[in-house]
């Protein structure tokens, strides 16, 4: 077992790491308006003289695991307006799409105990285009595409500094930093550095006394001390001017109030770019302070700054610092060896590895009372009233103070529960029990609602994610079982399993609103891939049955039926459980796909042979909105495979079962060939029977509607020219294949589920199909793509359609990469072409990545797609259920 591997097992190693968000301000936990407007409540230019209630913020910065104490740099090129203390990007109103982070900066490694960390900063030596980026975005129409911080030609000239911010730990409190600047350009230039260190802001809010107090110790050494992380030393290599200061919000210039003299949170930038002597403590004490170093960078070379926080006393803290960092790195190459053993491609191993180091750089310390920030704090101004009854109002019991996996630390510094069970599955990949813990998180009491629903994200806990966390709980359970030799983590499934049985209740009592087994959901997720708003209230009278809604269901029956099943090879109790849902799963599967009543046909139309969602009427009339989208392919993710043997070993389930299906007929010819065993003796349960699986793939493969070179589009490309018209409420719908940005306002308008390729779904898309082929084996072909006479078993599909989505990063024959697009610097220039953005989602023709550009979240899904590809030929290790017999 490599060095890195043997520390995941050792307490507190994970004490410290990149818990700092990238943005606090525009967030909900910020906002005490009474007409709920997070991004005017508090914004970009407030943040620097603003003491934060919930977090804090920097550009690549640490915490301990509660945040008590932060640590980030910031940097200054003498042109600037303000110091560089953390990322700009434009607000919701601001862009022409939606908030949206205007900086060029990279998550490029990490160990999964953050022993090593690197990022990158890509930081301009002419002032920073505030205004330009601003100005440009909010003339722009949605029709357009963003204007970014590159577009403006900042980095054109190569006048910027690559600034390497590098973390090392020699034991678990004890933690070095390297800040490194290159000056690209061939002039010299001036860049004025600020190691900044911090504690959050506990003590003005009147729940608790200011325990803490950072002072100089020399002129190379800092004192730190609080209540409960004790006693820390910050050391810099060099004699340094020390600049002390509060961490408290500046009345004056945020509120025009009265300026008492005291030392505030913005003192350090004052005091740099405007000289206010006045503006730090020449006592050199308080709860910020800042090392100033003012360099003056070579043209084509570097300068470094190294620093060490520990809690030890240390006479000579740089003598073992190279060394140190050195053991470090190659810790973790060797942890990311022995993961890539079988991975050859150089490239690829670049990809993976890049992305699992914004996977692990996005995790986030969340602190959010709900009760309090509905209530407000006892030394604050009381709350509008209209705040009391605002967002949340239904989770009062909500309260967290956790480190939690955060979608990108910018554009979504929230969790959001079905972003964090794809996030769950790649740190399966690198750390297994923290995905695991996360999992199990959203479903402590202090988290899942009392009625057993999970709280969606931070803008409305109320609304629902799709129902994907059981599916990741197995997709863990398996990775985890592979690395461990076999030998799975009972405990934790049961432990989830329990929890999510309340919550597949939930589901059931609250989503399916006629008692049918037909579910409308809300937008679950997909955002605007709706003719309408398919969270809005519709006319009385009406309501949306959902195909999507109603296959998430099904799936998560199916999920739980195969949990429970592992389960019961164990504890036969589980024998019921796996009854109960395989029974949900009959009853999903007859409502979306049988007659409902005399003028509904189901949610598949035998015309189009596609599933579609359809209005219900009170009178018993229906009508099918026959809109092409991602919608008709979820049905797809509902599939499992039972081994005979596994009945044999379980005969209670395999009694009951096979009396259900003797005693409903109706539902059992639904269950695909169930009485027809396939390859190895196996039995299918999935929503298609072979024919309807090969009509929607006939659809899905077809590159004039879904297929891309990049992936699975989430709209039909057949709506391109001719749009989707519907008439209906008094008034017209249209909806157009957009492969790029949307030119729709719902959702604030930074989504867009009309023609981009999305990752997630598309790794789910590979995963049936390679459990299809599991049943069907390879006697079992479809055409690929439709039309070409090219027929294939499903598992070289799966794996066709995952090699296009790996090409979305990959250097192709021609030395680009689809996700850069049309931009020449980061397609050509060496100091860009191999630094990754791990996007939101993809152009749905030429593959650009598009919306949040950091959120490694659950496009580091690729490293799986890639795991996958290189372990292709190993052995496979088995579940307790696929052992069986």
């Amino acid at each position: 077992m490599n060095q890195e591997a043997k520390r995941l097992g050792i307490p507190n190693w994970k004490k410290w790491g990149p818990y700092v968000s990238n943005r606090q301000w525009g967030t909900v936990r910020e906002d005490y308006s009474a007409n709920g407007d997070v991004w005017q409540s508090v914004t970009h230019e407030m943040a620097r003289s603003k003491a934060w209630r919930w977090g804090e913020e920097g550009i690549g910065g640490i915490s301990d695991e509660k945040q008590y104490l932060c640590f980030a740099p910031s940097f200054w090129n003498g042109k600037d307006r303000i110091v560089k203390e953390n990322l700009f990007g434009l607000s919701n109103n601001e862009g022409n799409h939606g908030e949206d982070v205007k900086e060029q900066y990279y998550y490029l490694d990490s160990s999964p105990t953050h022993s090593y960390m690197k990022m990158l900063y890509k930081y301009p030596q002419n002032a920073f285009p505030y205004e330009q980026l601003r100005t440009e975005n909010r003339f722009r129409s949605r029709k357009e595409p963003e204007y970014d911080l590159l577009d403006t030609g900042i980095f054109n000239d190569n006048a910027y500094f690559d600034i390497f911010i590098e973390y090392a730990k020699s034991a678990q409190e004890d933690i070095l930093i390297k800040i490194t600047a290159h000056n690209r350009h061939h002039e010299t230039a001036p860049l004025t550095v600020l190691p900044t260190v911090w504690f959050r802001n506990r003590w003005s809010w009147g729940y608790h006394e200011k325990e803490a107090q950072i002072s100089k110790k020399s002129g190379t050494t800092l004192s730190i001390k609080e209540k409960h992380l004790g006693q820390y030393f910050l050391y810099a290599d060099r004699p340094a001017t020390w600049l002390f200061t509060e961490n408290e919000s500046n009345p004056h210039k945020l509120y025009h109030g009265a300026d008492n003299g005291g030392y505030y949170k913005d003192g350090i930038n004052d005091y740099v770019v405007d000289q206010q002597l006045d503006a730090i403590n020449p006592g050199q004490t308080g709860t910020k302070a800042a090392a100033l170093y003012e360099l003056e960078i070579e043209g084509g070379q570097s300068a470094t700054v190294q620093l060490r926080l520990s809690k030890d006393l240390l006479e000579l803290p740089f003598i073992d610092f190279d060394e140190i960092f050195e053991e470090r790195l190659a810790d973790t190459n060797a942890f990311y060896n022995d993961l890539q053993a079988d991975l050859e491609d150089e490239d690829e191993r670049n990809i993976q590895r890049q992305a699992l180091a914004g996977l692990l750089w996005n995790k986030q310390f969340y602190d959010y009372n709900v009760r309090k920030w509905l209530k407000g704090d006892p030394t604050s101004p009381e709350p509008p009233y209209e705040h009391s009854n605002s967002r949340n109002v239904n989770w009062k019991h909500l309260n967290s103070a956790d480190v939690i996996s955060m979608p990108d630390k910018w554009e979504f510094p929230w969790f959001a529960a079905w972003d964090l069970a794809f996030h769950c599955v790649s740190f399966a990949l690198v750390d297994a029990e923290f995905a695991k813990s996360q999992l199990l998180l959203l479903t402590k009491e202090w988290y899942m609602h009392p009625n057993g629903q999970l709280p969606a994200y931070e803008f409305n806990f109320d609304d629902t994610n799709p129902p994907v966390h059981a599916w990741a709980a197995w997709e863990v359970y398996k990775i985890d079982m592979r690395n461990k030799d076999g030998k799975g983590d009972l405990p934790f499934l049961e432990s989830i399993f329990q929890k999510l049985v309340i919550n597949f209740t939930w589901w059931v009592n609250r989503k399916d609103h006629a008692g049918t087994n037909v579910f409308g959901g809300g937008f679950l997720g997909l955002d605007n891939i709706g003719i309408f708003d398919r969270s809005m209230k519709l006319p009385s009278g009406m309501t949306i049955e959902q195909a999507d809604g109603t296959s998430w269901m099904a799936m998560y029956a199916l999920n739980m039926m195969h949990i429970s099943l592992e389960l019961a090879l164990n504890n036969r109790v589980y024998e019921d459980m796996a009854t109960k849902f395989f029974e949900h799963f009959l009853y999903i599967a007859g409502a979306i796909m049988n007659i409902m009543g005399p003028d509904d046909t189901g949610l598949w139309d035998e015309e189009d042979e596609f599933f579609y969602d359809e209005l219900q009427m009170d009178n018993g009339t229906a009508i099918k909105l026959k809109l092409v989208s991602m919608v008709g392919l979820v049905p797809l993710f509902a599939v499992e495979v039972i081994k005979e043997e596994t009945l044999k070993r379980l005969p209670l389930f395999a009694e009951r079962m096979q009396w259900f299906l003797e005693h409903r007929p109706d539902l059992a010819s639904l269950v695909s060939r169930w009485t027809e065993p396939g390859s190895e003796n196996k039995h299918l349960l999935s929503l298609l029977r072979g024919h309807r699986m090969k009509r929607i793939l006939h659809r899905m493969l077809n590159e004039t509607e879904f297929l891309s070179d990049y992936g699975i589009r989430s709209l039909s490309k057949q709506y391109e020219d001719t749009p989707y018209v519907y008439n209906g409420h008094g008034e017209e719908f249209v909806v157009k294949y957009l492969p790029g940005e949307s030119d729709s306002s719902m959702f604030g308008g930074n989504s867009n589920w009309r023609g981009p390729i999305w990752m997630p779904m598309n790794y789910l898309l590979v995963q049936s199909l390679k459990t299809f082929n599991d049943y069907f084996s390879e006697d079992f072909t479809v055409e690929y793509p439709t039309g070409s006479g090219n027929m294939l078993p499903l598992d070289e599909i799966a794996d066709a359609i995952s090699e296009r989505l790996i090409n979305l990063f990959k250097l192709d024959k021609n030395g680009r990469r689809a996700c850069f697009g049309d931009d020449e610097l980061l397609q050509s220039d060496p100091n860009f072409k191999d630094h990754l953005l791990f996007n939101e989602y993809f152009h749905g023709d030429s593959g650009r990545g598009l919306g949040a550009a950091h959120q490694t979240g659950w496009t580091a899904l690729v490293a799986n797609l890639i795991y996958e590809k290189s372990n292709a030929g190993k052995e496979k290790i088995l579940t307790a259920e696929e052992m069986v017999g």
